[in-house]
């Protein structure tokens, strides 16, 4: 495939953001009456419900009826035609866990790749009619107006989202989280990765840094970092099967972040 012209994505992302809008609208129905849903634990802290697959399935099968040829990556069904030059990436509901408990912090989010480089995000939270969208090289928006990251340069009027997972040890996510502190920077930790960069790139947060984060997680949010001004780590294609650290913030605070938190160098 030639790559995509503007006109082309356009159309897959005004396709997407109705297909997403449905989804949430799904996942709305599940979460009012959550409480009769079968649950299922991948992990430590790592929950998944019927309404997560649900979901998923409906994003997949619009989207799949409209582009047959594009490729897919979800959390929970797993990669389908991977080797498509355009691949969907899929996290039905980011923040399970709030939303199986009644934490209204929890959104559907979708991503596109186009041979490796990322294209379309689109992160959608029904429960506060949010929809944030963008497309590559053309601007980032919530329910159709700009965003813009939030251009805070003093780290001790900074607040950074810090996400965590059990894939990488916990001390190093202690050690980041003293070091922030340690600068007079604020942080949070609030339970969705994906609404975690979302923020940051309408300026409610100024930047966020998990040490892991899987890419159907972070494909979506990059791009409307990125496109609403922020600075962000390269994403690379072989990172959509594995994940990879990630950070994301307003420029004059990233080498900041990138410092305190050790970017790049995990510690063992």
């Amino acid at each position: 495939m030639a790559r995509m012209q503007p006109d082309v994505l356009d159309n897959r992302l005004g396709a997407a953001e109705a297909v997403v809008r449905e989804a949430g609208r799904l996942a709305a129905d599940h979460f009012a009456r959550r409480e009769l849903l079968s649950i299922d634990r991948k992990g430590a802290q790592d929950l998944v419900s019927e309404a997560d697959r649900e979901c998923e399935d409906l994003i997949v099968t619009g989207l799949g009826r409209l582009f047959p040829e594009d490729g897919f990556l979800g959390e929970e069904r797993g990669s389908r035609n991977p080797k498509a030059p355009a691949v969907w990436v899929i996290d039905p509901i980011d923040g399970t866990h709030n939303f199986l408990t009644g934490i209204p912090f929890w959104c559907v989010s979708v991503g596109m790749v186009v041979d490796g480089a990322l294209a379309l995000g689109i992160i959608y939270a029904p429960l506060a009619a949010e929809l944030f969208s963008a497309r590559k090289d053309g601007g980032a928006f919530l329910n159709g107006r700009p965003i813009k990251v939030s251009g805070e340069a003093d780290p001790t009027r900074a607040r950074v989202a810090v996400g965590f997972s059990y894939r990488r040890p916990v001390k190093e996510h202690v050690r980041a989280v003293d070091a922030l502190l340690s600068a007079g920077c604020e942080y949070l930790r609030l339970g969705s990765g994906a609404l975690g960069l979302a923020y940051t790139a309408a300026g409610r947060f100024d930047g966020y840094w998990e040490r892991h984060m899987n890419s159907w997680d972070a494909v979506a949010g990059l791009l409307l970092v990125r496109e609403a001004g922020g600075w962000t780590n390269d994403f690379a294609a072989e990172h959509l099967a594995h994940g990879s650290e990630i950070l994301a913030a307003t420029p004059a605070l990233a080498d900041m972040v990138k410092r305190h938190v050790r970017f790049g160098s995990p510690e063992r």
